[in-house]
């Protein structure tokens, strides 16, 4: 008896409840929220330095193109 008693704490420790599909889905797309938003800060932030750095326009072809034969 003094046995069940010292367990009986750990047993029903033991038994909580696993959380709910709900709760694992809300907390799932939290978590995807926040990597989105820092994902977008980056986008962001690599924009604006690449239109600090004014980077300059792309050199036009030297050799004007091919004719068609005609």
């Amino acid at each position: 008896m003094r046995r069940l008693v010292v367990l009986l704490p750990f047993l029903l420790a033991a038994c909580h409840e696993a959380p709910s599909f709900d709760e694992r889905y809300d907390k799932a797309a939290k978590d995807i929220e926040l990597r989105a938003k820092a994902m977008d800060a980056d986008i962001a932030e690599s924009e604006k330095a690449a239109a600090a750095s004014s980077l300059p326009a792309p050199a036009k072809a030297s050799n004007p193109p091919a004719s068609s034969g005609e």
